[in-house]
């Protein structure tokens, strides 16, 4: 039988499992190339041999998706398969055009073909949207769990921008463990408030290889939590589906992929925000929970704002920095950042453009719409010292960092500069303490 030609279209993290669960081992499948998006500067790789498997002693070359409509004419491309997430269906569906128009098929994989299963009970906490409040959650998850004696191991969604090798499985149970694994800020914002609250989290790239590897955690495993994101279905069988919705973007449940399949999924649908969406907002979320998965137990929740000195923000002229993929991909135009110095009484956001050095500037291009916030990007060496010359360069008073993670710590900030903070907090019945004990009951 002729091998089928595969592009996996990607942006490093779902097309690399996608590969290894379904592709790798296939003999009658040759994927003959990754195409990467979202992220910069993550194209140029190759998916090395060491992870690729018997069947590509070469490895796979990892191109630009730009790439796509002349990638599949000669590699004589059969089928595309679209392998990444937080992106509207007019994304998806003008990939689909430019895949059909070069004479390839187009395939989204499903979630019994790329799952697997844990010899542990699984609970899955994801969202419809990038920036929901899925980390705080899963936090929240943990705390219930622990009170219930039980260990927890969480598993991160992946986000492997280095060394794919050296990356394979990743266990972080320390602060010094982000400098070993040499995280970019994207990856700390979700691994340190984790191992600051005592936690052990893995992340990686071959996730049957870290499933394995948190189960017999050596720390002892009794529970996995997934803690997913970029709005992705998990990449484990759960026994629990937890999935966050935003009131601030509504609707953008129903428009996004694969966001509707995670709301579709879910046992239990936590609305965020409640405390600063309004009620139109918070009322259309609703109607789209009870159009699409009228069973789910939902959860109303907000996620209160503390800072750790209020004396930096009121009346002063202040420079916001918010989670980078938030204010990217994710289209947000304010986050904890915001909501912060407005609540503390900031006399003016100061607009970072006129200073933004080096390769912010491209952020700013690709994504005009982020105004006058800064976005903590800090994917590579270089990205970390434009973000830290551009917060120095800033005319302002002091700086909002509504990052999750210390700016501080890995940056040297010239001006005076206070931490945002923010835990999910539930909101009347039923409250994710009732579903805990529930799940508790079923697994002793």
């Amino acid at each position: 039988m002729k091998r089928k030609n595969i592009i996996i279209i990607g942006a490093a993290g779902r097309d690399f499992h996608n590969f290894n669960v379904y592709y790798r081992n296939e003999a009658h499948f040759n994927v003959v190339a990754f195409t990467a998006a979202q992220i910069p500067d993550i194209d140029g790789r190759k998916y090395p041999a060491e992870l690729a498997g018997e069947l590509y002693p070469e490895g796979i070359p990892i191109f630009a998706e730009q790439e796509l409509p002349r990638l599949i004419k000669d590699l004589k491309a059969d089928i595309c398969v679209f392998s990444y997430s937080d992106v509207t269906y007019q994304k998806v569906m003008s990939v689909s055009a430019i895949v059909n128009a070069a004479g390839a098929s187009f395939v989204l994989l499903g979630t019994d073909a790329t799952k697997l299963k844990s010899t542990k009970p699984v609970i899955s906490v994801g969202a419809v949207r990038t920036g929901c409040g899925k980390s705080q959650t899963s936090r929240r998850v943990i705390e219930l769990l622990m009170e219930k004696g039980l260990k927890v191991v969480a598993v991160r969604h992946p986000m492997p921008y280095g060394d794919l090798v050296a990356q394979k499985v990743q266990r972080f149970a320390t602060v010094e463990d982000l400098a070993k694994h040499k995280c970019t800020i994207e990856e700390m914002e979700e691994y340190e408030p984790h191992v600051v609250r005592g936690n052990v989290i893995y992340a990686g790239v071959d996730y049957e290889a870290i499933l394995r590897a948190a189960e017999n955690d050596p720390d002892g495993c009794d529970v996995i939590l997934w803690d997913g994101g970029n709005n992705d279905f998990p990449f484990y069988k759960a026994d629990l589906d937890i999935t966050v919705v935003d009131p601030l973007r509504p609707g953008h449940e129903l428009t996004y992929y694969p966001g509707e399949v995670t709301l579709r999924n879910a046992n239990v649908v936590v609305i965020n925000k409640m405390d600063s969406a309004s009620p139109e907002g918070i009322q259309q979320v609703r109607e789209s929970i009870e159009k699409v998965n009228p069973t789910a137990i939902v959860v109303d929740a907000a996620s209160p704002i503390a800072v750790d000195n209020a004396s930096l923000i009121k009346g002063k002229r202040v420079l916001v920095v918010e989670d980078g993929p938030t204010l990217t991909h994710g289209e947000m135009k304010i986050g904890a950042g915001t909501v912060a110095a407005k609540k503390f009484g900031a006399a003016q956001l100061i607009d970072p453009r006129p200073f933004v050095k080096g390769k912010l500037a491209e952020t700013f291009q690709i994504y005009p719409n982020i105004g006058t916030l800064l976005p903590a990007m800090g994917y590579s060496a270089q990205q970390l010292a434009d973000l830290e010359e551009t917060i120095n360069t800033t005319d302002c008073d002091s700086v909002v960092i509504g990052t999750p993670i210390d700016l501080g710590r890995i940056l040297k900030i010239n001006k005076p500069y206070t931490r945002v903070f923010y835990d999910l907090q539930e909101i009347g019945k039923p409250s994710l303490v009732e579903v805990i004990d529930d799940f508790v009951k079923k697994i002793k």
